[in-house]
């Protein structure tokens, strides 16, 4: 049983980033893509996640618009 609880609290564990892990990406992405790259990559990945929150947001305001309609 005890080898159980062990096993298991290793699994969850596992899914969490450390310091080395973060490093090793930032590398790998700057290899990737190369300096010049990435800020316009940012750029693009702010925009993108915007455009997402303001969509939801309009969606969220539809649906209460709608309920009150029915109120």
């Amino acid at each position: 049983m005890t080898h159980f609880l062990n096993s298991t609290q290793n699994i969850q564990l596992a899914g969490f980033m450390g310091g080395y892990e973060w490093i090793l990406i930032s590398v790998v992405v700057l290899l990737l893509f190369g300096g010049k790259k990435i800020p316009e990559l940012m750029k693009g990945l702010g925009g993108g996640i915007k455009e997402f929150k303001k969509a939801s947001n309009e969606d969220e305001n539809d649906d209460k618009g709608k309920i009150e309609d029915k109120k």
